[in-house]
């Protein structure tokens, strides 16, 4: 292919382990390479203004065609950390929790686990940006990425969305995948998977780079994020478009 391909993603704390593989790779010379946020990210790929994305999960059911492309995820297989329900109140307590625009997956999860799980009946607000500042009293929040690594010094009450799916289907789950809306050669799929091979593996260099955060990023990337897409991870994945399309 002559023409670049256009390859966006999540501009968050857990993607760049990904992302340091493919920067170093011979792929640059070859991708247009485009940072947003979750929702955004899924939504040019919707529109074709992106051929692949590092998506929320939430979007692969409105896809016309869908191809994860890779091996590797943003997923979790215990506490993943970035992706919570905060409160300043415990659980029994809350009665509307504002909704992260950020991301479909995480969205969703919450109402999943809010309708099955947790089995609440809560008020669900879509949020805008500065919604964190409304975290109080009776009212919580959905908040992911590295806004949430922040929040955990804020709010007294936190809810990890990926612990809660994982005591309740005893599965993983995926966040985030690469996800393509064409075939883009088998080729140029084989040099994307080795270049986030090469990131995963330089796991301390991704941290040295990153330089001081609000939470311990070799934690993060080695005990909350679990970046290998995994049978069991994709079978994770499979049940959750499956509750997705009963919601």
């Amino acid at each position: 292919m002559n023409k670049k391909i256009r390859v966006g993603a999540v501009s968050y704390l857990n993607t760049k382990p990904l992302l340091y593989g493919i920067k170093r790779s011979g792929l640059m010379d070859r991708i247009e390479l485009i940072e947003e946020y979750p929702s955004k990210i899924a939504a040019m790929l919707l529109n074709d203004e992106i051929d692949i994305g590092l998506v929320p999960v939430a979007v692969i059911p409105k896809m016309k065609e869908s191809f994860i492309i890779t091996d590797y995820c943003i997923g979790a297989v215990g506490e993943v950390a970035s992706v919570a329900l905060f409160s300043e109140v415990p659980m029994e307590q809350i009665e509307t929790v504002l909704l992260d625009y950020q991301s479909r997956t995480s969205v969703n999860l919450a109402k999943v686990l809010f309708k099955e799980y947790w089995k609440k009946e809560v008020i669900l607000q879509d949020a805008t940006e500065d919604f964190r500042s409304n975290i109080k009293g009776n009212v919580a929040g959905i908040v992911i990425g590295d806004r949430a690594l922040k929040q955990r010094n804020i709010s007294p009450y936190m809810y990890d969305l990926a612990t809660a799916w994982i005591e309740f289907t005893k599965l993983p789950f995926v966040f985030a995948a690469w996800v393509a809306n064409k075939p883009l050669g088998e080729d140029f799929e084989d040099a994307f998977n080795r270049a986030n091979a090469y990131g995963v593996k330089h796991i301390i260099e991704v941290v040295k780079e990153q330089g001081p955060q609000h939470y311990d990023l070799l934690k993060y990337y080695t005990e909350n994020i679990s970046y290998e897409l995994t049978d069991e991870k994709r079978k994770g994945l499979a049940l959750f478009l499956e509750k997705l399309s009963n919601l």
